[in-house]
């Protein structure tokens, strides 16, 4: 993929400063080359100590993609998949990028047939008040939390997948929904709380 293709897609911090057209030309050039060295050690990440995994549907590449697999790494997720996401800028990941092994599909099909043969449960998140809130849930050891667009939640129609589960984050406050990248932690943590941190890797991948 040219790097003109993802020069939308990936973004570049820069701390607030205003750069020419050079200097932001290089940065994603930088950038590309960042995630096509971390993609190609990506292949060699071996299996979190957790059975969960992360699907992720469609997220924006430059916002939340990499900050998301840093906390994969720390919280230990078995693996993050990735529906119809262009290449990030993996810098935010601080390395998690090349060590949580990731799973790339065109379409959410692809992906649940793959983790459903593998005797995972799926979980979307959601605010509404017709989900199940997370804390009241035990979670199964297998389990698949999927992630929506930032702005557009889930991509596929959720009638096609009805046991598909929807959980919602318990809050007191006014706003509807939390960052992406916020809800991913909160999960994941609940996830560790049920099932404890001393869990050997599995050996099915």
């Amino acid at each position: 993929m040219s790097t003109r293709k993802v020069s939308n897609s990936i973004l570049v911090e820069t701390g607030g400063l205003r750069l020419s057209r050079a200097e932001r030309r290089k940065l994603r050039r930088q950038a590309m080359l960042r995630y096509q060295k971390h993609r190609q050690k990506n292949l060699l990440a071996q299996p979190g100590v957790h059975d969960m995994i992360l699907v992720l549907d469609h997220l924006k590449a430059g916002f939340n993609v990499a900050k998301i697999f840093r906390s994969a790494e720390f919280m230990g997720v078995h693996e993050v998949h990735l529906i119809g996401i262009e290449p990030f800028d993996p810098a935010p990941a601080k390395g998690g990028f090349k060590k949580v092994p990731a799973r790339f599909h065109a379409d959410f099909d692809t992906c649940h047939a793959d983790l459903s043969a593998r005797g995972y449960q799926f979980f979307t998140l959601d605010p509404g008040s017709d989900c199940q809130q997370l804390n009241e849930i035990q979670l199964p050891r297998r389990s698949a939390f999927i992630l929506g667009h930032e702005e557009l939640g889930i991509t596929f129609e959720r009638a096609r997948f009805p046991s598909i589960r929807c959980l919602s984050i318990p809050g007191s406050g006014t706003t509807e929904s939390l960052n992406v990248g916020v809800a991913a932690a909160i999960v994941m943590y609940e996830y560790i709380n049920q099932h404890g941190l001393d869990k050997s890797p599995s050996i099915e991948s």
